[in-house]
């Protein structure tokens, strides 16, 4: 698995890209005598793997794709690509579920089907959605699922997992605010956008401190501004895009019409107008089922011991777009602790993020012994 992760490493690939990546998961799981079915979302693999006689089936989650980041690690196995590397252990993920593709083509321990997911394009382009549309389910009907990511900052031999909202919705949203351009001398002949976008920034962040329930969660950043081109040119226009996490659909929605409503009278009042609105709903929350959680539980707890799963771990405001197979079957995403401490990983998704070899066969473990309590012969 390691070999296999160092390999991945070394060839990222990003979003409906991952050509390579697809045809190194296909051969090896060609090579253990799992059945193989390709295309979905354009480069997805699924892998079928058939024991005894039951109509029972499970699937298990990985994710392919690598990131737009320029790598830092100095690894030996560090990207080749420049601009691109996995940044957030997508390597590691393919790798533990090929893993227990191969233990569990092995040892045919259980009784049902395994679905061996291996999911495109998880970082902003909704690969999930993609597969759920083109038929995942329908072609390879699954009665439960589940997903995994490593989590930086939670320790090597730890699990952490909870019923209900795991991971936040995932908007954005881009605000394009008209005035008037005018010589950066003479302000007052012009309507200035830097100065009204400026102001729309800061009155953003009173939607979450002054219409969000305090008992509720929600994130409101402007992370892009764009204006202006020259050191005394006052410009036409200026352009805001951002993100919004949230777990209620109804503090969602509340959301979305304030940030409409605020830039629209703010402009108003300072003589320009939005001339562009744009606002998309990338993916839902990440909502895991009891029983299913319950089920993920006990395969963590026959691994590592009750002591070390978290069953109650603070929800993420990043977002996961396993959330578009959850809406459909009923399951459970769960973080493997990816080190903490002096000389672990810093966090994901940054240049300098290395997805720890250490826990590669601990996640397939987890994978098989999941399989083999949930397909267990009756």
């Amino acid at each position: 698995m390691t070999g296999w992760r160092h390999e991945l490493h070394r060839h990222p690939e990003t979003a409906f890209q991952e050509q390579r990546t697809s045809d190194f998961v296909a051969a090896r799981l060609g090579e253990f005598g799992v059945e193989v079915h390709r295309g979905l979302a354009k480069t997805g693999v699924v892998g079928v793997l058939r024991a005894g006689s039951s109509a029972r089936t499970i699937g298990l989650r990985a994710d392919l794709d690598a990131l737009d980041v320029q790598e830092a690690t100095g690894k030996p196995w560090a990207s080749t690509v420049p601009g691109k590397m996995h940044a957030c252990g997508h390597d590691g993920h393919t790798s533990m579920l090929l893993g227990a593709a191969r233990y569990l083509a092995e040892t045919r321990a259980f009784d049902g089907t395994v679905h061996f997911i291996f999911q495109p394009a998880e970082e902003n382009e909704g690969g999930g959605r993609v597969m759920v549309e083109e038929g995942l389910f329908k072609r390879f009907p699954c009665d439960e699922i589940y997903g995994m990511h490593n989590m930086p900052g939670v320790p090597v031999g730890k699990f952490a997992m909870k019923p209900g909202a795991m991971m936040a919705a995932y908007d954005i949203f881009e605000i394009v605010v008209e005035g008037v351009g005018a010589h950066g001398a003479m302000p007052h002949h012009g309507v200035d956008p830097v100065l009204v976008a400026s102001h729309l920034v800061t009155a953003l962040q009173s939607i979450v401190a002054r219409n969000v329930d305090p008992a509720q969660t929600a994130v409101v950043s402007t992370t892009q501004f764009h204006a202006g081109d020259a050191y005394n040119v006052i410009p036409q226009s200026a352009v805001l895009r951002g993100t919004v996490r949230t777990f209620d659909d109804s503090v969602q929605a509340m959301i979305e019409k304030r940030i409409r409503l605020l830039a629209d009278q703010l402009c108003a009042g300072f003589g320009a107008r939005v001339s562009g609105w744009r606002y998309e709903r990338r993916y839902p929350p990440t909502i895991n089922a009891e029983a299913e959680t319950g089920h993920a539980a006990r395969a963590a707890q026959a691994l590592v011991g009750d002591a070390h799963v978290i069953l109650n771990p603070t929800p993420s405001m990043a977002s996961e777009d396993f959330a578009w197979m959850l809406r459909e079957k009923a399951g459970c995403y769960l973080w493997i602790g990816n080190g903490a401490g002096p000389g672990s990983s810093c966090m994901v998704h940054n240049p300098a993020y290395d997805f720890n070899d250490e826990i590669l066969g601990l996640g397939a473990s987890f994978w098989a012994t999941l399989v083999q309590q949930r397909l267990a012969s009756r």
